[in-house]
């Protein structure tokens, strides 16, 4: 297969893969039918049509998505925030990142917030996800288990760079067809309803929400692809990307929360040495657009597979999924040289902490900051001279 046509099946089939992560998170939610469908519209389309753009524009192996880990993250806040109000602050979010990319401020993201203490937060709040998947084994120990056992496989045999939650997605489906657990959708093909929701503002869940969000767009996303392209021989314009994935996440937020960002992992397989003459890889990062653009297409019948599959199979997914997210985090919340703060965040955030009308997220991210900048004041300096890449 020609290398753009690779890249672009590769990705394809990562995005369809991902998709149980928005399913999930919506069905913790309690969205709608149409309000689902239109959260993968944007989650897909969005990012698809600007990395295009992008794309064709620098003939640069530019590839947009969606930051896997947020999504699981506002579903964390179920219960707690009112669905407006977290796409009132995923767009502050996207207008911060936007800022961010046109002032080059990123570096003073770093210093404000450790990135440690971000992916303490984060830790919090995925591990209910992945916990839940395992919850799942017990429900139909069948269709999980063979599920676990292909994901297990395909981490042993895959090439690393591509997610083991493909078998796992493969092995599940066809355990659902073979015990006859499947559905049909109703009626074919149709365009995805375009629902709008009104964003609306409240503080409390723009500082639980906002900061989490600026951090895992311009730190955990945007900057690792940067420096990635760069490590290519590329010249990725860092703070138009920056600002870009900014202004998509902004305007895509009446359609649902939606953290467009540089995608850290589709990035190497549009520009790593495999994907062809390096002046011709830009076209395999077109065609990975192109396959997001499809699968947001789809967004009607994606919306559906709740009713079509076991709703066990998809818990079980979306937490398999999850795992490389959490595994990550975890990391970053151990390695040091900041441990306490991390630490702190990551037991908050995982508590049912609520004290003057604030939830465990906001406390989480006040109280690690706090531990950190109190206890560990010399390495949270360190942190942020290793944080602060020149763009």
């Amino acid at each position: 297969m020609a290398p753009p046509l690779g890249v672009g099946a590769t990705v394809g089939l990562i995005g369809v893969a991902g998709l149980a992560i928005p399913l999930a998170a919506a069905q913790d939610l309690h969205l709608s039918s149409r309000q689902t469908s239109a959260w993968i519209l944007a989650l897909y389309g969005v990012p698809g049509l600007l990395g295009l753009a992008l794309a064709l524009a620098y003939r640069q192996p530019i590839v947009l998505a969606w930051n896997v880990s947020l999504p699981a993250f506002f579903a964390s806040l179920a219960g707690e925030v009112a669905y407006p109000d977290i796409l009132g602050a995923s767009l502050v979010g996207g207008l911060a990142v936007l800022a961010l990319g046109a002032l080059g401020l990123t570096g003073w993201l770093a210093a404000l917030v450790p990135p440690p203490v971000v992916f303490g937060v984060l830790a919090g709040a995925v591990l209910p996800f992945v916990a839940r998947a395992f919850g799942a084994l017990g429900e139909e120990p069948l269709l999980v288990g063979g599920t676990l056992a292909a994901y297990l496989l395909g981490r042993r045999l895959l090439d690393p760079r591509l997610p083991p939650v493909l078998p796992a997605l493969l092995a599940g489906l066809a355990l659902a067809a073979l015990t006859g657990r499947v559905g049909s959708l109703p009626g074919g093909w149709a365009a995805p309803p375009v629902a709008w929701t009104q964003p609306t503002f409240a503080l409390p869940a723009i500082a639980a929400i906002a900061p989490v969000f600026v951090a895992l767009v311009a730190l955990q996303s945007n900057l690792p692809a940067v420096v990635y392209l760069r490590g290519q021989g590329f010249r990725p314009p860092g703070c138009v990307l920056e600002a870009a994935t900014g202004a998509g996440s902004a305007l895509a937020a009446p359609l649902g929360a939606t953290p467009v960002c540089v995608a850290a992992l589709f990035v190497p397989l549009a520009a790593g040495p495999e994907a062809g003459e390096q002046g011709e890889r830009y076209r395999g990062a077109g065609a990975a657009a192109a396959a997001l653009v499809l699968i947001g297409l789809g967004a009607g019948m994606a919306a559906g597979l709740p009713a079509v599959l076991p709703l066990p199979l998809l818990a079980a997914l979306a937490g398999l999924a999850l795992v490389g997210v959490l595994a990550q985090a975890l990391g970053e919340v151990t390695r040091g040289p900041l441990r306490l703060g991390p630490l702190v965040a990551f037991a908050v955030a995982a508590s049912d902490l609520s004290l003057l009308g604030l939830g465990p997220l906001f406390w989480a991210l006040a109280l690690g900051t706090a531990a950190s900048l109190v206890v560990e004041a010399g390495a949270v300096r360190e942190v942020r001279a290793t944080a602060s890449t020149p763009r």
